[in-house]
C-alpha cells in the first residue's frame, strides 16, 4: 500500500512557520539542507500557517509574514521548478489528517512532547489545545506525502520520531498506508544559539533582539550583533563543549562561510576574538547581501509570488488527496 513513487529519488517535506523574522538559525538548521536536497530529492516545502495559530496572531500581520516567509525560502535557494513551495492552510488535507493523528496518538505520548511543556509553562493563563495537538497536525504534514525524508533543526527532532511511532501504530492497526520518515539533521550547527546567551536556541521568539540576526538584518544590525556577542573565559579561538559562546560562533562562521571548523581554529590560532568578530562580520554580511537583494525583488512582484504559492498548493494536494483517498479506505470512512 502507500503512493507507488514513479521514480527513485526519495522524497523530503519540511516546513517553517511565519511568526516572527527568520533568522540565520533558520538557514542553518533547515533550510541550507533543503536547498542542498533539491539536486536528489522530490521536495516537498511549505509555510506552516496552520501551526502559527497555536497562539493568537493578527490576521493582517500573518498574512503579511506567509508571503515574506515564502519570498525568504525562494530567496535563500528553494527553486519553485525543483520543489513544491505553498501555504499549509490551502490544502485542507493536513487538517482532515491532523484529526486522523489526535485519534491515533495516546496523550501520554503528546504529554511527553519537551515543546509543549516549554511553551505551556511561558504561556500564563492560556494554553491552547492546539500547542498540545501541534505534533499530531506536523505528524499529519510529514505522512500526508509519503516523506521518505525530513531536514528539520534539531529542536524537531522529537516530532519527527513521534510522526515514525504513529505511522507504525496506525499501518499496524490498518495495514502498510505510511511511509515511516527518516530525520536529517546538519552535522555542525544542527541548532544555532542565541549570541546573548548560547545555551539558549537562538528563536524567532527571543526577547532580546541583540541574540538573533535575521535574514533581513541591515549591515549595521549584523555588525552591533556580532560584535556584541558574549564570548567565554579565556582567549582561545576553539570549538569545544565547555565553550558554548564561542563555539557557536564559529559553527555559525562556518556554515555560513563555507570554512571547516579546523580550518577556523587554525586561522585564529593566537588571535583575538576582536579580529575573529569582525571577521565573521563580513562573512555574515557577504552571505546575506544576495538573499537580501532576491527577496525584494520577489516581494515587488506579488502576482508572481502568489502564482508559485497557488501552483504549489495544486501539486502539493495533487499528492495529498492519494494518500487521504487510501487512508478513508481501510480506515471505512466515507
Amino acid at each position: 500500500m502507500g503512493e507507488v513513487k514513479m521514480n527513485k529519488r526519495k522524497r523530503t517535506f519540511s516546513g517553517i512557520q511565519p511568526t516572527g523574522s527568520l533568522h540565520i538559525g533558520n538557514y542553518i538548521g533547515t533550510i541550507k539542507q533543503w536547498v542542498e536536497m533539491q539536486k536528489d530529492h522530490q521536495c516537498i516545502y511549505c509555510v506552516v500557517d496552520l501551526h502559527a495559530i497555536t497562539v493568537p496572531k493578527k490576521p493582517e500581520v500573518l498574512k503579511e509574514r506567509i508571503r515574506e516567509v515564502a519570498a525568504l525560502f525562494i530567496a535563500c535557494g528553494v527553486d519553485p521548478e525543483k520543489s513544491i513551495i505553498f501555504i499549509q492552510s490551502h490544502n485542507p488535507d493536513h487538517s482532515v489528517l491532523s484529526w486522523i493523528m489526535d485519534c491515533t496518538a495516546s496523550m501520554g505520548q503528546l504529554e511527553r512532547m519537551t515543546q509543549y511543556k516549554s511553551k505551556s509553562e511561558k504561556q500564563k493563563g492560556f494554553v491552547s489545545v492546539g500547542l498540545f495537538n501541534y505534533p499530531a497536525l506536523m505528524a499529519a504534514d510529514i505522512l500526508l506525502y509519503q516523506t521518505d525524508v525530513v531536514p528539520v533543526g534539531d529542536d524537531q527532532k522529537q516530532h519527527v520520531e513521534l510522526t515514525r511511532d504513529l505511522a507504525q501504530r496506525f499501518n499496524s492497526r490498518y495495514g502498510e498506508v505510511f511511509t515511516e520518515p527518516e530525520v536529517s539533521l546538519q552535522k555542525v550547527g544542527a541548532r544555532v544559539m542565541s549570541l546573548q546567551d548560547p545555551s539558549a536556541k537562538m528563536s524567532k521568539s527571543d526577547e532580546d533582539p541583540n541574540g538573533t540576526i535575521d535574514l533581513l538584518d541591515s549591515l549595521e544590525e549584523v555588525k552591533k550583533k556580532i560584535m556584541s556577542a558574549v564570548t567565554d573565559s579565556g582567549k582561545e579561538i576553539v570549538f569545544k563543549k565547555e565553550k558554548l559562546a564561542i563555539s557557536n560562533l564559529l559553527g555559525i562562521y562556518s556554515q555560513l562561510g563555507n570554512i571547516s571548523i579546523e580550518e577556523l581554529e587554525k586561522k585564529y590560532q593566537g588571535k583575538g576574538y576582536g579580529e575573529f568578530k569582525k571577521d565573521l562580520v563580513e562573512a555574515v554580511v557577504e552571505f546575506l547581501k544576495p538573499i537580501q537583494k532576491k527577496y525584494y525583488r520577489i516581494m515587488k512582484n506579488q502576482e508572481g509570488l502568489e502564482k508559485i504559492l497557488k501552483q504549489g498548493g495544486e501539486k502539493a494536494r495533487a499528492i495529498s488527496q492519494k494518500t487521504l483517498a487510501e487512508v478513508y479506505k481501510v480506515m471505512g470512512l466515507g
